[in-house]
């Protein structure tokens, strides 16, 4: 697999990296030796870059990777994150106590002692941008972290971080149907010299082989909280989303391939994380990096999936509390 850099001084990783979030269970049932599986057939792809979070479970996607490393010692970069609480009280915290608190756990989950990209999972506006960077860099200092990150923030939020210590991250939604980091995330990482790493390229399973029928779904699959996938948005979304799959199969392409290839093609700072429980699953993007599009492609896709066709919001309006919203 090609490569791309994380970062202006981080090291270079696989140009596509695996979200590890659905080895918890988000998107269905799974267990211990499935993920393994999907985690040995990454590295025989040649991916070497995996995110989780300390939320995941909780715990739960970091212990499958922790034990997972006890048997595969293949060179990797790993990433986790921190911030969000199971707290309705407080559903972010970026205190120095409780970052210092969980980076522990994360530590011991995984099995290692040193994580080197450590994301702040959502900002807390309680908590001084200052005060948070200056919690992260001593983590820098004191050898658990190699550098750190930030997860759906603003521009304005990256900039403040990046003056008082260069940010090696920035994790954002991006996706053929969520776009809004165009409207200035984009260009400022890109500026700053700081890798972007959109998750849920895939459109939460939305952009892939699969038909989803929501109907079908167990009821405590999260996106059904999300409008997109409503009763009466979901319709209306694969009615513009299944041209765009006629169109990429009759290239020769896979939807998900087209789609992870679609993010890629947008800046070369771009490191995507698709996520998938299963080895089969991740057949279907892992050469998306191998896609290359003409200009007739990039007008057609366009024209099939403008900015903007998405019918209802990313998220539910609980579920965008912590979200920075900038435009």
């Amino acid at each position: 697999m090609k490569t791309r850099k994380l970062g202006a001084n981080g090291p270079d990783v696989s140009a596509i990296g695996l979200g590890c979030m659905s080895f918890a269970g988000f998107f269905g049932a799974t267990d211990m030796a499935t993920s393994h599986r999907c985690l040995d057939a990454a590295v025989d792809h040649g991916i070497t870059f995996f995110d989780t979070a300390n939320v995941y479970g909780p715990g739960l996607s970091e212990e499958v990777i922790g034990a997972w490393r006890k048997t595969n010692k293949a060179p990797i970069t790993l990433a986790t994150k921190v911030g969000i609480r199971r707290d309705p009280e407080r559903p972010v915290d970026n205190s120095a106590d409780h970052i210092n608190e969980q980076i522990e756990g994360s530590l011991k989950r995984l099995g290692t002692d040193h994580i080197p990209l450590y994301y702040i999972h959502r900002r807390d506006p309680a908590v001084p941008v200052e005060d948070l960077v200056g919690t992260l860099g001593r983590l820098i200092d004191s050898g658990k972290i190699g550098g750190y990150g930030l997860s759906e923030i603003s521009p304005a939020t990256l900039r403040l971080a990046h003056a008082e210590r260069p940010c090696t991250a920035v994790q954002s939604e991006y996706s053929l149907w969520s776009r809004m980091p165009e409207l200035g995330l984009v260009q400022a990482t890109a500026e700053l010299g700081v890798a972007f790493v959109p998750f849920s390229p895939l459109a939460r399973g939305v952009l892939s082989e699969a038909s989803l029928d929501i109907s079908n779904m167990n009821p405590a699959d999260y996106r059904l909280q999300i409008p997109r996938f409503s009763p009466e948005n979901f319709p209306r979304n694969m009615a513009m989303i299944d041209p765009f799959k006629s169109y990429v199969r009759s290239r020769g392409w896979t939807v998900a391939g087209a789609a992870i290839a679609w993010v890629l093609d947008q800046a070369p700072h771009m490191i995507p994380i698709p996520g998938t429980r299963t080895a089969e699953h991740l057949s279907e993007w892992v050469n998306a990096d191998q896609i290359s599009f003409t200009d007739d492609d990039r007008a057609e896709i366009d024209r099939l999936l403008p900015v903007g066709f998405a019918h209802g919001d990313r998220y539910s309006m609980q579920q965008l509390r912590s979200v920075e919203r900038y435009c």
